[in-house]
């Protein structure tokens, strides 16, 4: 393969969701940089539609889309309109995902809240692996990166929800591998503390401080280094790699311990 061509991805279409902010922006802004159509799912229309102007405005090809990823109406519209628009999907970034890190005592969280993290971290990301696959089959090319946590392997108190969540994550991406393969691999990252506007709202310079504490690369992460494991699991570079779960997170564990 020509050395060129490694991260090339000219005439390929990806959809990134939760792609309008922090670490779904930058990894929307990556692959439009090494030449990816870009789609751009976002609960916010007008968010997303800033992002795609964003990428336009540096020479990339972006659009920008509503959609709530736990309505199936809004996912399968996502699909249909991106292969209207750009005749085929070949990456997707199963970026969305939220939850009550550190505000789910069991005390406190109800049933319906714990089953919502679900819906929202792994059955929308389950069910868009779903709807895209017939369309990676038929483009002959398919990469598929499902965001994880560093919360998937920690254990901590008042996270059970997001940390389990984002534990069946891993486990699901693993299996979908199987079901998928050989023409669509799947991977997934699983980001240490990243500086985003979410962080921004309750970092201080001493809970810094002790996050860095076990990170032997002594920086928290910023957005563009999830990117750079996107870009590499989504490019011809990781041809044979499928299946598995890369933290990225310094060398370490940013917890308070």
């Amino acid at each position: 393969m020509n050395p060129s061509d490694l991260f090339d991805l000219k005439g390929k279409t990806a959809i990134v969701t939760g792609g309008a902010n922090g670490i779904g922006l930058a990894s929307s802004k990556m692959l439009a940089a090494f030449g990816a159509n870009v789609v751009i799912a976002d609960l916010k229309a007008e968010a997303a539609q800033q992002a795609a102007a964003s990428i336009a405005s540096a020479g990339g090809t972006a659009r920008g889309l509503a959609c709530n990823v736990t309505n199936d109406d809004e996912l399968v519209n996502l699909v249909d309109k991106t292969v209207a628009e750009f005749g085929a999907i070949h990456i997707l970034v199963n970026n969305v995902g939220g939850g009550g890190a550190g505000k789910e005592s069991p005390e406190d969280i109800t049933v319906e809240q714990f089953a919502r993290v679900f819906q929202l971290n792994v059955f929308s990301m389950w069910r868009l692996c779903q709807l895209v696959a017939p369309h990676m089959e038929k483009a002959g090319y398919g990469s598929i990166i499902n965001m994880s946590s560093m919360a998937s392997i920690n254990h901590s108190p008042a996270i059970s929800a997001y940390a389990s969540s984002k534990a069946a994550i891993n486990h699901m991406t693993r299996n979908l591998a199987f079901d998928y393969g050989p023409t669509i691999r799947l991977n997934a990252i699983g980001p240490g503390a990243v500086r985003t506007d979410a962080l921004a709202t309750v970092l201080t310079p001493e809970i810094e401080k002790r996050m860095l504490a076990h990170t032997p690369l002594q920086r928290l992460g910023e957005p563009d280094d999830i990117a750079g494991a996107v870009l590499y699991f989504a490019a011809p570079v990781s041809a044979w790699v499928s299946g598995q779960v890369l933290f990225v997170n310094g060398g370490g564990e940013q917890t308070l311990d």
